[in-house]
Formats: C-alpha cells, sequence, structure tokens
C-alpha cells in the first residue's frame, strides 16, 4: 500500500485492477498482451505507473471498446446488509450473498467483504441515502474492497460436549 499522505507512482496488479473497475485476472491478460502503458515485471511481480493517477490501457483498433475507467473515481463505495436475503437464507436454507456493494453504477453481492482502508457507518432515520438504503457503511472511491463468495452452503456445527 502507498503512503497516505503522498500519491504514489506506480502500483501492483491488485491495485491497479481496483483503479480500472475491472477483474486482476482481465488486468494480468492486458498485461501479457502489452496494452499497459510503461508495465514493467520486476521478478514476480508487476509495477505499473500512474498518469494523473490512472493506469493507462492501450486500445485495440478491432473489437468491442474496454469497459475500464478512464479516470479515478470519486463517488464513495456504500456498502449495504440486504435484511430480507439473511431472512430467505436461514428460513430455506439458502446461501444467497446478503451483502450488497454498489461502486459507481455497478452493484456486486457478496458473502465476506473486506475494507483495506477507512470507512464510516451513516444511518440517516428520516430519509434514504445516496444508495437508498437508511444505514450504511461508506468507503472512499480510493479503498480497496475485497468481495469473497462463498461456492456452497456450510452450516455451522455446534460444538459437541460430552457428559462424564
Amino acid at each position: 500500500m502507498s503512503n497516505p499522505t503522498s500519491s504514489p507512482t506506480h502500483i501492483g496488479t491488485t491495485e491497479a485492477a481496483h483503479y480500472l473497475g475491472i477483474s486482476t485476472v482481465r488486468l494480468r491478460i492486458l498485461l501479457q498482451q502489452g496494452r499497459v502503458k510503461g508495465a514493467e515485471k520486476q521478478g514476480r511481480a508487476w509495477i505499473i505507473p500512474l498518469f494523473n493517477g490512472m493506469p493507462v490501457i492501450e486500445e485495440r483498433g478491432k473489437g468491442p471498446k474496454g469497459t475500464w475507467y478512464k479516470r479515478p473515481r470519486q463517488v464513495e463505495t456504500c456498502i449495504l446488509v440486504n435484511r430480507q436475503t439473511i431472512g430467505k437464507n436461514a428460513k430455506e436454507g439458502q446461501n444467497e450473498p446478503p451483502i450488497v456493494v454498489k461502486e459507481g453504477k455497478n452493484q456486486h453481492e457478496c458473502h465476506e467483504l473486506e475494507i483495506n482502508g477507512s470507512c464510516r457507518i451513516v444511518y440517516t432515520p428520516h430519509e434514504t441515502g445516496p444508495c437508498g438504503a437508511r444505514l450504511w457503511i461508506e468507503a472512499a472511491a480510493h479503498v480497496p474492497l475485497v468481495r469473497k463468495i462463498f461456492a456452497t452452503y456450510q452450516p455451522v456445527s455446534q460444538p459437541v460436549t460430552a457428559f462424564v
């Protein structure tokens, strides 16, 4: 991670993927194709330079246009917990992800979320907030988030106590 008082000049693949709003796998494919401007591989890690605070991806002439961010995001990330999904999972034994992450125009659902930076919990009892909820967790746009989804339902077993 970088020092919060100064802006970084080079970043790694995970942070660059977050800045661009794409997956790390997609970014590594772009790196292998040589489409990330100024990127260099040092040992096993990629060092990606920033231009005006963003990594630059070179466009190609054919195929669909890229869907990555060209400018830094300014809108905060809203994190919500869906109570209806939690109740439905408990009642019907399902495994739907109850955490909703709203990053700009994108919305992702997950089971576990790791916030690698500062955040705050906001409650507005009389009106809904910018993400349509009354209670949410707000993180700055530059704070990296790690979303995790569980593949199968694994109920937590109760500890067995032996009677003597």
